[in-house]
């Protein structure tokens, strides 16, 4: 079995992927398709060699679509330059369908407004009629909609022809036969008079119709082609992590090259301030390393001779040589990039209703209309003629694509989903698209990072422990204080700013030292002080053990070489974690926290809040794995995270959650971003999505009552019985009200309390 990418072109709607898929399918020698409409790409199983992708084009190119081979591994240069194209693509076919919007919208609206007045002026005699003549405002509404049709609705009109050309019919072929043939009846009985009159045909005309529909299903377009665009982001901002270039030894020198250049067991110097190019493991040298980017954890790691280092994170302190082990596609920071990638395409698209049914409802409506036709010619002329049956035929033909045309279908999800999101927008409840809010809808599982997420990601003291019966914990804040003011490290740091916010006097120090993995000693007067890390195998008090085993970093302050008091320091829990937590237990959900950090200060974190289960000491390429074991027993899964290494997990589990006080790639990642990284609005979110759901499943009710109820009646199968003939004018008014009554209901979101 050999698997080959290929990135498609031409689709547009599930109804495309779902034709590519059935045609590949057939090919012999393919033993296996998919194709994923969010990534535009198409992954094959081959039972033997691999076909070209000249050979899968003879096949799908006759439907509108093409395939193009994916390129082999790129560097991480080449992959950029190569991403940054990829995207000025999509930007440039974004910029012209949001002129045809700009275009159409305003126009479709206008229309509607007017086509809606006029309706409701024939029954409401307190309505005036329209201030302007019917003839003059019928050849206008005739000019534009010729312009709609063959100009702005030009994709529609491929959706003909590759239905006529290969009997692949998509929406696209009913919107396109829908307006062209009311477009086409509208200009013959306008232009033709004898036709009108032989067919005896009513005044009333389509062309408002076709405005509004191509308006609308145009606006539905490109905003599903926007929101699928920002699929690649994540991938473009984590290969920008690694670093350009690295310094390394060789024959003797220091050379700076390019960090593809770099080959197992070089040595590479990195200094202060720098990105590490490449993994691997330090060989001279002594830092402290931000791990942050990518295992999320906010405490920097001191490091020495021996200790392995990550590419992408960022060196703080001191200056290092290491030798390079992982490079290129083994790196940590490569195989992320390779996760998200995986959970990106192995993750199916929203699957919009009106899609997932038009291979059924497209060929339906299409035989009806059709059937109908006939019907009224042969049986209908052995009753009324052949004249008055041919009127009937092509009105009821002309009915039932009018009425059929799924303007209303069309609307029922963009609408509640525009409405929705802006009124997540106003919660600072961010969403990407429609798939991360129907999938949110029925999430039973919330899973938490902890750094940054459930805390606040920065070190602050939370023990000061006397251990003599001479200072209090005043004086020894003070005394670490006066000596770490002259250190660099985010521990020195975060007891600096105690210090400030009690108030504290500093005393100068002299003879300071940075003793390497170990802390900082100097002189206040004559006194020696140091303020250093537990050391191994040094002897450990009962307090000293029960603050590690909660997980908390400490230092010993000495004096004179006496241990005067312990200082801890830990992340802090967020102050709406708790009550974010049980919001969640009321609608149902299961509460789970996912950390590297080590079990027991995981579950005291858990304990705090109020969590269901921990699941700790995870590696960050294992989160995405744990997501995808709750996935396999049968849960929904949402993730929420703030850190790159939390990147690969938010893209796997069915709805990824981003704080925005996060990195830039979690928040590319997940379809939801909640500002200000406020817990409580998770459950908001749930909240905004079931009741945006529930406006949509309304709203394709009434879709689809429209066209069963309509659909009958403007094929006349009432007129045997009663002789009533529903006459297509009708067909526009329900078709309209189908759209009005949608769009109202999507609006009833506006007044929802989350």
């Amino acid at each position: 079995m050999t698997s080959r990418s290929y990135n498609v072109k031409g689709m547009h709607c599930a109804s495309c992927s779902a034709i590519v898929t059935k045609k590949l399918s057939k090919v012999e020698g393919v033993s296996e398709v998919n194709v994923n409409l969010a990534t535009e790409r198409a992954t094959l199983e081959f039972d033997g060699n691999p076909l070209t992708p000249e050979a899968l084009n003879e096949v799908v190119n006759k439907y509108g679509y093409s395939l193009e081979a994916e390129p082999p591994p790129l560097g991480m240069q080449a992959a950029v330059t190569d991403s940054a194209k990829k995207r000025a693509e999509k930007e440039s076919e974004l910029r012209d369908q949001l002129r045809e919007v700009q275009f159409a919208l305003p126009v479709a609206l206008l229309v509607f407004i007017l086509m809606m007045w006029d309706i409701g002026s024939m029954g409401f005699q307190a309505l005036p009629h329209l201030p302007i003549s019917m003839e003059l405002l019928n050849i206008l509404f005739m000019l534009i909609s010729t312009w709609m049709v063959f100009r702005t609705g030009k994709p529609f009109l491929h959706g003909i022809v590759m239905f006529f050309r290969s009997g692949a019919a998509s929406m696209d072929t009913l919107i396109g036969i829908g307006t062209v043939t009311a477009w086409l009846y509208s200009v013959l009985i306008t232009l033709l008079p004898a036709v009108k009159a032989f067919l005896r045909a009513p005044d009333s005309t389509y062309f408002d119709v076709t405005i509004v529909v191509i308006g609308f299903v145009l606006l539905g377009k490109y905003l599903e082609a926007r929101s699928k665009m920002k699929t690649g982001e994540a991938i473009e901002k984590l290969i920008g992590l690694q670093a350009k270039t690295a310094l390394v030894e060789r024959g003797g020198k220091e050379v700076t090259i390019g960090v593809e250049e770099v080959k197992r067991g070089d040595l590479v110097i990195v200094k202060p301030g720098e990105k590490l190019p490449v993994d691997g493991t330090i060989t001279a040298g002594f830092s402290s390393i931000d791990e942050s980017m990518v295992t999320g954890e906010a405490i920097p790691v001191d490091k020495k001779a021996g200790d392995k280092v990550i590419g992408g994170t960022i060196n703080r302190q001191g200056a290092f040589t290491f030798a390079a082990s992982n490079v290129g596609p083994e790196s940590v920071l490569a195989r992320i990039i390779s996760m998200v990638e995986e959970a990106q395409g192995s993750k199916a698209p929203i699957q919009h209703i009106a899609d997932r049914v038009a291979g059924i409802f497209v060929p339906v409506v299409l035989a009806l209309a059709a059937l109908t036709f006939l019907i009224w010619l042969t049986v209908g002329s052995s009753y009324l003629g052949f004249s008055v049956a041919l009127s009937y035929a092509v009105m009821g033909m002309v009915g039932i694509l009018v009425i059929a045309c799924p303007c209303a279908l069309g609307l029922a999800t963009p609408t509640a989903i525009i409405v929705g999101i802006g009124k997540g927008a106003e919660y600072g409840i961010l969403v990407r698209n429609a798939e991360s809010l129907e999938k949110l809808s029925s999430v039973d599982t919330v899973v938490f990072d902890k750094t940054g997420t459930i805390t606040t990601g920065k070190p602050r003291i939370s023990d000061i422990l006397v251990l003599d019966h001479e200072s209090t914990p005043a004086s020894l804040l003070q005394l670490a204080a006066s000596v770490e003011k002259r250190s660099e490290h985010p521990l020195a740091q975060a007891i600096l700013e105690a210090a400030r916010e009690q108030g504290l006097t500093l005393d100068e120090v002299t003879d300071f030292r940075a003793l390497e993995g170990i802390g900082v000693s100097a002189l206040i007067g004559h006194r020696p002080v140091s303020v250093r890390k537990p050391v191994e195998g040094e002897k450990k008090g009962a307090e000293l053990q029960q603050l590690q085993q909660e997980g908390k970093t400490v230092v010993i302050i000495e004096e004179r070489g006496i241990s005067r008091g312990l200082i801890a320091l830990s992340d802090t829990v967020k102050e709406e974690a708790k009550e974010a937590v049980a919001a969640l237990h009321r609608k149902g959900i299961k509460v789970i926290m996912l950390t590297g950090d080590n079990r027991s200060a995981a579950n005291e974190m858990a304990r705090q809040v109020g969590i269901d289960e921990v699941i700790a000491e995870v590696l960050p390429q294992e989160k995405a794995i744990k997501i995808r074991e709750l996935q396999a027993q049968g849960r929904k899964v949402v993730m929420a995270g703030d850190g790159i290494n939390d990147a690969p997990a938010l893209a796997q589990a069915d709805v990824g959650i981003a704080m925005a006080t996060g990195t830039d790639v979690a928040i590319e990642s997940a379809g939801i971003t909640l500002l200000k990284g406020d817990l409580n609005k998770v459950a908001q979110a749930i909240t905004l999505s079931r009741a945006t759901m529930r406006v949509i499943r309304q709203n394709l009710f009434w879709a689809f009552i429209y066209n069963i109820i309509g659909i009958p009646l403007a094929a006349g199968a009432l007129f045997p019985l009663w002789g009533i003939f529903l006459n297509p004018v009708f067909s526009g008014i329900a078709m309209a009200g189908s759209s009005v009554s949608v769009v109202s209901n999507s609006l009833r979101l506006k007044r929802k309390k989350l």
